[in-house]
This record gives structure tokens, C-alpha cells and sequence, in this order.
């Protein structure tokens, strides 16, 4: 046994002069060795297989090698990106976009893509009014903080004065009265999203400068959602509207992608008259026609047409607008939300059934779009742990990380090239960041993930024990490793270096050894770990035992690595994410851009 372990941790072929024997024993764990962990197939539904005693799981270890040659994919630098929803115009946290807290969290997850869409996408109407804050002049100084209004108006005056990128500190008293405003449009919008019927939004062009001015000042390329309910009698788009807002955003040299709508296969639930997805791929064309005609918009992106979750009749709609506008766009885009976040418990964020879902999705969206464009580009849009705008506690605790980070690693693993996480910021509890502006551990997440991933993604080779299935039985695997090149913005890593980010949902540890071309090399460690009594439950937590938070609105703390020596074992605990950067492997597929 002692002679199988020190091949399989070296890598290097048994010799010819092994014993048949000896070549039997090897034969399953070099086979291992070979093949690329992906989880198992999506949609079984039985029952998951009983956990060993935690005596055998302790004693269980797992080879790790990663092939350096060459990635297996390459995906976008802007892979995690963000969303914003057209909600915070009606609950008013538009107005506090330029807060230095918010775009010093924003800029931490740059360069990413924020797109501006959601459900009230197709609400929504731009309205090219004069500056409202000239015009109604400022509130006069015995007013200040006693008008909320007033105040708004005040902020903007200030911020028209900046020049470059506007940043504002608000008063503690401006945001707690905006956080009640908040609260009682909160049960607004919740009522229009569980009863499906949605009223008008208006976009001001003041409010469309505050949302270029956060993702300018963020270093977010930002993406619009255009209006796709105007409708002609006879079910054509309705342009006009669009383009006025296109006609001033040129005219103010803003650098936009596009889309139009936002879920189109269920406008009939929405306004009781359906969309198919030929004639959306003809108002798709018609949009970039009318793109062509605006100098500045002329070579712009478009992205679409961002459908529900790809069930028979969702599949049939994105046929027909690959059919009628597959060329137009830049890349294909759906969405998918994993659970309902009216019936979500915690327990689900630990199901490998869940976290496999996605798989299923992937698979037949690649179909479709290989049959008319191959090689196009996919994107998952509006991604979120649940539905429902999420649950509190849950949707917004350290548990929802799991499918967070399991997501990102399936994704790029498959080739998407591109994740949009909704939201930034909203009135929900799927958000990164919440009403106080405080990064919830899902940004924490997402920020490790921007310093230490990089685009390129890696193979892994895996071998120790496996239990064998029983018949009628499917292993999950509860243990989920990903390897990327490392980031080469992060400075402190020479190129060449390898990180591993690695999900455990078993409740024991493991214990992982690297082998082949990642053995005795320098690791450094980033345990993510929830902070405080809540558990999984937890909206804080902790980086290798150091609680995470800012240092001030304008500085994130330090992201501190544990240095573990030269050929350690690797010791996940139970129930955490963690990532691994395995230095100076000098990895040929990680030394060049």
C-alpha cells in the first residue's frame, strides 16, 4: 500500500517491472487520477446515501494533482459580475448610489459588468426632464436633515458641483429616514411581486446619471435593460421611448451595453398578451438597427434574451429567437434562482441535489445555441440563491454561500463565461450588501473569489477512498474542489501559481494532499468561516480566524492568508469554503495572459 501511495503522490507511471498484482490495486485509483470531478448528473430524486461514522471519515484521504499544461476553459474577466434592480427607484436607494461606502464595495468586485434589469425592467420609462434639483433651487439651512426631500435635492446640488467621479457622505439621519422610507415600500413591492402585476417606473435622466456615475466611479461596465412591453397594435416593440433614453445617454458619451426585457417567456402572465421568441428576435434585430444609427452606440454590445429557467416551452422560445436573431446578439443569456424563498430552510443550502440543478440547465441551453451560432458566447443573467426576493436569515447568511460558490466553480467549469449575481443591492435578501451598507458574507465570498480566481480554469485529478455505490443508490459528492490559474491582478502571487477553492458539506473534516506537480510546493490558506453564535446562520464571518469588516467607508480590510508549509496536509473542517493558492508551481498554462 505504502508503494501505491508514493506513485500516485508523485504521479510518475508504475514501471514495467511491477507486479500484475501491484498493477491491479493501482488500476482504480490511477483511474481516478485521470478523470475531471464534476458533479453527478442533475434531477435524481432518490434518497441520499447514509453517512459513515465520523471515525471513518477522519480517517479518509484524498489525492489532489491539477493539470498545469493547459486550461480546459477561459473565461471572461468580468465572470462575476453584478445586478442591480429598477426597484431602487421606487424604494429610493438610487439616490444613495454615489455613497463612498457603496462604490468603495463595488470597486472591490471590479472589473465586473452591472447590469440594470429585473422584474420591473419592463415597467419602466424614461423621462428626459430638466435637473430637479436646480430647478427647485435647495432646501434653505434651517431645513437641512428636517425634510427628507429637501435633503435629497441638497446631496444633488453638491454632487453636480464635483467634477469627475461624484461621491457623497450622507448623514446618518439622511439615510435612517431613507431606510424607513425603504421599509414601507418594501411591503409595496412585495405585494407586486406576489400578486404579478407591476406599476410603471420612471427613469429620469438625473437618476440615470447617478446609476452611470456608480458604475463609472466602481469600475463596473454598465449593461441597461430596455423597456420590452411598448408594443404597437400589432405586437411589434415600440421604440420611440428607447430611444430618447438612447439619445441621451450618447449624447452624454456614456459607455452602455444593451438588452431588451427581462424573462419575455412569461409577459403573458405578466400582461396577459405573449411574446414568442421569433418576434422578440425580430425587435432584438430592430434594436440593433437602431444602435447602427447612433455614432456612439454603433459597435456597442447587446446581450439576450435572458429567459427563465429552460423548461420545454422556454426551449421552444429561445429556437425561435436564435432562429431570427442569433447574429444580433453578443451572447445568449438566461437566469435561474435555486429555491423559493418563501418555503427555503437552511438545511436546503447543504442539499448536493440542489447544487446539481444547475448542471441540467447548462446542458440544454449549450444545445440550442450550438445548433445556430456555435461558439457563442453564455451567460447566466439574474442568478440568486432564491426567488421571492429571498428569505431573512437565510438567503443573506453564511449557509447561502455554498451554492454561491458552487455555482461559480460549475459555471466556469462548464464554459459560461460570464455570472451575474442579482443584487448588489435591493430590497430583498438575496442582495451582497444590505440596507446599512454592510457586506454580507456573500460579498466577503465574492471578493475573495475576484482577488485570488482568475480566468483560466484548470483540470483536477482526484484519488482516495470512494465508497461504492449501492444499487439504486447515487453518490453526491459532498466534498467540491475547483482550480483556477491564479489572478494576475493579485500582485502578491507570481504567475504560474494555481488557487483551489474547495466546498465541504460533510460534517467532519477532510483532509486533502497534493500531489504530482502541487506536491511540497508553499500553500497559503483563506478559511472562510461563519462569525458569532448563529452558525450557518450567520451574517458575519471570519477570514482564518480574523472576523472580516471594513476599516472605514473608503478602505476594505487586508485579505490575510495562513501560510501552511511546504507538503502539509490540507484540513478542510466541516461545513466551509475555503480557498488555496499553492505558490510557485510555475504551471505552463497560468504564466501567460
Amino acid at each position: 500500500s505504502e508503494l501505491i501511495r508514493g506513485f500516485l503522490l508523485s504521479g510518475m507511471p508504475c514501471p514495467s517491472s511491477c507486479p500484475p498484482g501491484l498493477l491491479a490495486l493501482m488500476a482504480p485509483g490511477l483511474a481516478l487520477m485521470a478523470t475531471f470531478s464534476l458533479p453527478s448528473q442533475a434531477g435524481d430524486r432518490r434518497a441520499l446515501p447514509v453517512e459513515k461514522p465520523p471515525g471513518v471519515k477522519g480517517r479518509t484521504l484524498i489525492l489532489l494533482d491539477v493539470n498545469t499544461k493547459s486550461p480546459v476553459r477561459i473565461i471572461s474577466e468580468n465572470f462575476l459580475s453584478l445586478q442591480l434592480d429598477p426597484s431602487i427607484i421606487h424604494d429610493g436607494w438610487l439616490d444613495f448610489l454615489s455613497s463612498r461606502r457603496l462604490v468603495t464595495l463595488a470597486r472591490g468586485l471590479a472589473p465586473a459588468f452591472l447590469r440594470f434589469a429585473g422584474k420591473r425592467t419592463d415597467f419602466l420609462q424614461f423621462h428626459n426632464v430638466k435637473n430637479p434639483a436646480k430647478s427647485r433651487g435647495g432646501p434653505g439651512p434651517d431645513y437641512y436633515l428636517k425634510n427628507y426631500e429637501d435633503d435629497i435635492v441638497r446631496s444633488d446640488i453638491a454632487l453636480d458641483k464635483q467634477k469627475g467621479c461624484k461621491i457623497a457622505q450622507h448623514p446618518d439621519i439622511m439615510l435612517e429616514l431613507q431606510r424607513e422610507k425603504a421599509a414601507q415600500m418594501h411591503l409595496v413591492l412585495l405585494k407586486e411581486q406576489f400578486s404579478n402585476t407591476y406599476s410603471n417606473l420612471t427613469l429620469t435622466a438625473r437618476s440615470l446619471d447617478k446609476l452611470y456615475n456608480f458604475a463609472d466611479c466602481s469600475g463596473l461596465h454598465l449593461i441597461f435593460a430596455l423597456n420590452a412591453l411598448r408594443r404597437n397594435p400589432n405586437n411589434s416593440w415600440n421604440s420611440s421611448n428607447a430611444l430618447s433614453l438612447l439619445k441621451y445617454s450618447a449624447s452624454k458619451k456614456y459607455n452602455i451595453s444593451w438588452e431588451l426585457g427581462n424573462e419575455p417567456n412569461n409577459y403573458r402572465t405578466l400582461i396577459g398578451r405573449s411574446v414568442n421568441g421569433s418576434q422578440l428576435g425580430k425587435d432584438y434585430t430592430q434594436l440593433r438597427s437602431l444602435l447602427q444609427l447612433i455614432r456612439t452606440y454603433s459597435r456597442a454590445h447587446l446581450y439576450g434574451p435572458n429567459i427563465g429557467r429552460p423548461r420545454k416551452n422556454v426551449i421552444a422560445f429561445l429556437e425561435g429567437f436564435m432562429k431570427a436573431a442569433g447574429g444580433a446578439v453578443d451572447a445568449v443569456t438566461w437566469q435561474h434562482y435555486y429555491i423559493d424563498g418563501r418555503v427555503a430552510k437552511v438545511t436546503d443550502f447543504l442539499k448536493t441535489r440542489l447544487l446539481d440543478t444547475l448542471s441540467d440547465q447548462i446542458r440544454k441551453i449549450q444545445k440550442v445555441v450550438n445548433t445556430y451560432t456555435p461558439g457563442k458566447k453564455i451567460w447566466l443573467e439574474g442568478v440568486g440563491v432564491t426567488s421571492a426576493g429571498g428569505m431573512n436569515n437565510l438567503s443573506d447568511s453564511y449557509a447561502a454561500g455554498f451554492l454561491w460558490l458552487n455555482t461559480l466553480g460549475l459555471l466556469a467549469s462548464q464554459g459560461i463565461d460570464v455570472v451575474v449575481r442579482h443584487s448588489f443591492l435591493d430590497h430583498g435578501h438575496n442582495h451582497l450588501v444590505d440596507q446599512n451598507f454592510n457586506p454580507l458574507p456573500d460579498y466577503w465570498l465574492s471578493l475573495l473569489y475576484k482577488r485570488l480566481i482568475g480566468p483560466k480554469v484548470l483540470a483536477i485529478h482526484v484519488a482516495g477512498l470512494q465508497r461504492k455505490p449501492r444499487p439504486g443508490r447515487v453518490i453526491r459528492d459532498k466534498l467540491r474542489i475547483y482550480a483556477h490559474c491564479t489572478s494576475y491582478h493579485n500582485h502578491n502571487y507570481v504567475r504560474g501559481s494555481i488557487t483551489l477553492y474547495i466546498i465541504n458539506l460533510h460534517r467532519s473534516r477532510k483532509k486533502i494532499k497534493l500531489a504530482g506537480t502541487l506536491r511540497d510546493k508553499i500553500v497559503h490558506q483563506y478559511l472562510l468561516q461563519p462569525y458569532g453564535k448563529d452558525g450557518l446562520h450567520s451574517k458575519s464571518v471570519q477570514l482564518n480566524g480574523q472576523p472580516l469588516a471594513m476599516v472605514d467607508d473608503g478602505t476594505l480590510p487586508e485579505l490575510k492568508p495562513r501560510p501552511l508549509r511546504a507538503g502539509r496536509t490540507l484540513v478542510i473542517p466541516p461545513l466551509t469554503m475555503s480557498f488555496y493558492v499553492v505558490k510557485n508551481v510555475n504551471a505552463l498554462a497560468c504564466r501567460y495572459r
